[in-house]
């Protein structure tokens, strides 16, 4: 059997293609013409004797083999750039700080924290898991050098907005939401809280009775009451767990953006080194 051996600069036109829903806006990215990359698409579909991309409509939709290929270019990308990190800052030492919100600790700590491990071993990594108040102080103060936080209309030294994601409504999928003639049950952080004060608003402004029935300091929580039937709670669907779904039919919320904030402007190699692996799984974790 014919082994294959990719080109990584194609399967990253491929991929950003994909992930932009164009091929034209990967084009712009990557500082290419829009013909250098079909033609790099057109090489792809050679290679492995088969489509692997098709339109519907405006859209560009995968086809099975293109599904499995998605799939292998990211890691190979993934370990490609993980090694060039590496190979640039093997000597690196020092520390980095970083504080981020409890949506992404899981997800954040395992696989962006275990690559810069992995890749600097002699930098030590201490985090933080804390809500959007206390990063952004911490940050401000200089007491931490990243902070992954939510956007709040309070600004750091440096930021650099991520993305906007779009708030739900979430909890038990048999649930009936909100209930016949008694207050909407909601689960909240502890006031003061983003989110906490969009579903209190938006329900005020359909004109649908709410009441506060379980808050708690953490994200847990919060997922535990929701889960338990105490009421429906709003968040984004990063972290959603198994047991709770994204509820239909209640009044829209707006959306909410990400911002990953910086310390110093200068800052030091072993923060920039992690503040670009963040983003990097950040912009696979989190949908174009």
């Amino acid at each position: 059997m014919r082994r294959m051996t990719f080109d990584l600069d194609v399967l990253r036109s491929f991929v950003l293609g994909i992930e932009l829903g164009s091929f034209a806006k990967a084009a712009d990215r990557l500082g290419r013409s829009t013909s250098a990359v079909s033609a790099q698409l057109k090489k792809l579909e050679a290679q492995v004797d088969v489509a692997i991309v098709r339109r519907s409509g405006r859209c560009l939709v995968l086809t099975p083999t293109g599904e499995t290929l998605f799939g292998y270019a990211k890691r190979l990308l993934a370990l490609n750039d993980e090694a060039s990190t590496a190979v640039r800052g093997v000597d690196l030492e020092g520390r980095v700080r970083l504080g981020l919100q409890e949506d992404f600790g899981e997800h954040l700590l395992t696989e962006a924290l275990g690559s810069f491990a992995r890749a600097h071993p002699r930098v030590r990594i201490e985090a933080r898991i804390a809500r959007n108040a206390e990063l952004l102080e911490l940050v401000s103060s200089g007491r931490l050098d990243l902070a992954l936080a939510w956007e709040s209309g309070c600004g750091s030294p440096h930021s650099q907005c991520i993305a906007e994601l779009p708030l739900c409504w979430i909890g038990q999928a048999d649930g009936t939401w909100p209930p016949n003639g008694e207050p909407l049950s909601l689960v909240a952080f502890e006031s003061p809280c983003l989110m906490r004060s969009a579903a209190t608003h938006a329900l005020d402004q359909a004109g649908i009775p709410w009441r506060i029935a379980f808050t708690s300091p953490s994200l847990s929580g919060v997922w535990a009451a929701a889960a338990a039937g105490l009421g429906i709670t709003v968040r984004t669907r990063i972290g959603l767990p198994a047991n709770l779904s994204v509820l239909e039919g209640l009044p829209d919320l707006p959306k909410v953006g990400l911002v990953l904030h910086w310390a110093e402007a200068a800052s030091a190699m072993p923060v920039r080194h992690l503040r670009a692996i963040l983003l990097g799984v950040l912009s696979e974790a989190i949908p174009p």
